[in-house]
């Protein structure tokens, strides 16, 4: 099994507003899966040749890493600087309108049905609704969901300005534009296509389950069991949605269809005691581990087998040969539900592939001016094999890579206060990607605190391949996903009291763009903070930029222009990521289209309002208050974003 949190990061495919399974990788940063950028470059083969922009090709004969995890990780930095409160000026205590209060009923109640309808999703967020069930996957509940989204965005919409405050004015266009969305997405059957998914398919949902439910009492062992004993009756409804996208036409790619089918051959021949449900799940001792073991041998495995035999048959047949939804009947029109339902925005592909080249040929300058520095005459080659042939730059161990990853985070903490007024209180776990899905997954992501504190964020790291993961660039990749990135980003967000837990836990409803945009900002601020140890890591985190101006090109190239997938995996090689990754990330794209185009469209943005706010304020430009109100909202659609900041912001005195 394989796939990976997108929270938002957040996974169908699409950022699915929706109610369903998928609503916790929706939801929990990352889904995405939050998937973040790979860390690691290859080693140059013997005998390789290659100018500074070409496309490079697979380093060192690959290394398995043995299947052994990292070892426990500790919580840690579990400090405060100031108590989660809404930043100066964002929000007062005042008595509510009438509008706020219809808003506010709204969002409590639209928040209810939500649970209600996903239990998953509950336990994901550490909010125990119903931890006993799976979530009704028939098509009379996609019709519930449906009605839902049209009754609440209705309502929305009906809900004037008038006395309206900014706080629940975003909270009302949050339920109006999610809603759209949903509708939207339900309109073209975007469902149909998120039924063959072998990044965050129905293959990962069980081990995550037990990864995240807690079972460690007879009385929350019992309702694992009762989820376990679900999945046949899970089942048929997912496998009706592979037979109805068949009939249709609305399948998947050959590329994703052959990757699901080879991820389920794994799983099928890994013994029930072997499993990654049995191995991960948190519950009391060996007692209950044979338990489950006797349960995903009956309950289990069979659906997993039903499975395959439905994807292996005809519809294997029928995968779509040209990976991109423009092979897909009306694909032009799906993709534009799939930007518009990831990033919140109607963009157009053409102008994003041109912003992508634009911005790919600017990070090469920078890397040219690096490698100056450095004695290699501008010539990005030699500076990116120079940091390759460097053995101090690979982890001699998982464990010193683990040591690494906390270093950074200390170092990441100790400069926080400079540009941020609050920090969140919990902590941030670092753990490894577990081994039943490290081949297929991203190099690293993260995963939110328990709503309740009882858990706090985790950021997973990749193992597998470690000498192909070179140092230099694991620095820009901890900024993102713990401090200051989604770490500081998401568990604020979690803290702060005066939002709806609408707001809290589903902002994801009006697209991913802003989370993934905080993240990729935050790769640049802490340059700005100099937190890089060396211009060689900072070599590393102008890599990690161009790796997502590429992802720009390569999905837009793929879904709209009809890219084959040797063509993308090349780009992404030639921006310097190893062939495995480059494929790995390639086939992502396949898989989820219109997600990678989430950072720089959202980087863009924050940086777009930072410099105009910069330039307004001029030396009394206050570079706290804007980070703490960067933050300090929840999620918000990148157009309220822009519109907002410059009135919550205010010049220093």
């Amino acid at each position: 099994m394989s796939g990976s949190p997108r929270r938002g990061r957040s996974r169908t495919g699409t950022c699915s507003p929706q109610i369903s399974w998928r609503s916790w990788r929706d939801s929990l940063h990352h889904a995405s899966p939050i998937l973040r950028a790979t860390w690691g470059m290859p080693r140059p083969s013997a005998g390789s040749a290659r100018s500074s922009t070409s496309p490079r090709r697979a380093g060192a004969t690959p290394h398995k890493v043995p299947p052994t995890p990292y070892p426990d990780a500790t919580t840690i930095h579990e400090r405060i600087a100031v108590a989660p409160v809404p930043p100066e000026g964002a929000h007062v205590s005042k008595p509510l309108s009438a509008n706020d209060q219809a808003v506010q009923k709204l969002a409590d109640e639209l928040w209810k049905e939500m649970l209600a309808a996903s239990p998953i999703w509950g336990t994901f967020l550490g909010i125990e609704v119903n931890d006993g069930a799976l979530d009704d996957n028939s098509d009379a509940a996609r019709l519930r969901d449906r009605a839902m989204w049209e009754k609440y965005g209705k309502a929305a919409a009906a809900i004037g300005d008038d006395g309206l405050d900014i706080e629940w004015k975003i909270t009302r266009d949050l339920m109006r534009v999610g809603a759209e969305i949903a509708i939207e997405k339900d309109d073209h059957r975007m469902d149909l296509l998120s039924s063959v998914d072998h990044m965050d398919g129905v293959q990962t949902m069980l081990p995550q389950i037990a990864t995240f439910q807690d079972a460690k009492t007879p009385e929350k062992f019992a309702k694992l069991v009762s989820r376990l004993k679900a999945f046949p009756k899970f089942m048929d409804g997912y496998i009706e949605r592979v037979t109805e996208a068949e009939k249709r036409g609305l399948v998947a790619s050959k590329i994703s269809t052959e990757r699901l089918i080879a991820q389920l051959d794994g799983l099928m021949a890994i013994p029930a005691s072997e499993s990654p449900i049995v191995t991960a799940a948190n519950v009391a001792g060996d007692a209950e581990r044979a338990e489950l073991t006797k349960i995903v041998a009956e309950y289990v495995d069979p659906q997993i087998k039903r499975y395959y035999d439905a994807v292996s048959g005809s519809y294997r047949t029928k995968a779509r040969e040209v990976p991109g939804l423009c092979s897909a009947p009306n694909g032009a029109e799906l993709y534009k539900v799939a930007i518009r339902s990831w990033t919140g925005l109607t963009l157009d592909p053409k102008e994003l592939h041109e912003i992508g080249l634009q911005e790919w040929a600017d990070i090469q300058e920078e890397m040219k001016v690096i490698s100056t520095k450095l004695g290699h005459g501008g010539s990005i080659e030699k500076l990116r094999d120079a940091a390759e042939s460097d053995p101090a730059n690979v982890a001699v161990s998982k464990e010193a890579l683990i040591v690494r990853i906390k270093e950074d985070i200390d170092r990441g903490y100790a400069a926080a206060g400079k540009v941020f007024g609050r920090f969140p209180k919990a902590g941030c776990d670092v753990k490894a990607v577990e081994d039943f899905k490290e081949k297929d997954a991203p190099a690293a992501y993260y995963f939110s605190p328990a709503a309740d504190g009882s858990r706090p964020g985790t950021y997973y790291v990749n193992g597998y391949d470690l000498p192909s993961r070179f140092l230099h660039a694991l620095a820009p990749t901890t900024y993102h996903e713990a401090i200051p990135g989604h770490h500081f980003q998401i568990a604020l967000e979690m803290e702060l009291e005066f939002l709806p837990d609408l707001r809290k836990h589903a902002s994801h409803l009006a697209g991913n763009a802003y989370v993934e945009g905080w993240g990729l900002y935050s790769e640049r601020l802490a340059d700005e903070l100099g937190l890089y140890r060396s211009e060689m890591e900072r070599f590393g985190m102008l890599q990690g930029q161009a790796h997502r101006a590429a992802r720009l090109v390569v999905d837009t190239g793929i879904h709209a222009f009809g890219w084959t997938r040797d063509k993308g995996v090349e780009f992404m090689e030639s921006v310097g990521l190893p062939r495995t990754d480059a494929e790995i990330e390639t086939d992502r794209y396949i898989a989820w289209p219109a997600q990678a185009l989430c950072y720089k469209v959202g980087q863009r943005a924050i940086q777009r309002t930072r410099k105009a706010i910069e330039q307004r304020d001029g030396a009394k430009f206050d570079i706290k208050s804007f980070h703490d109100h960067a933050i300090g909202h929840g999620q918000i659609p990148l157009p309220v974003f822009e519109a907002e900041m410059p009135n919550w912001v205010k010049p220093t005195a």
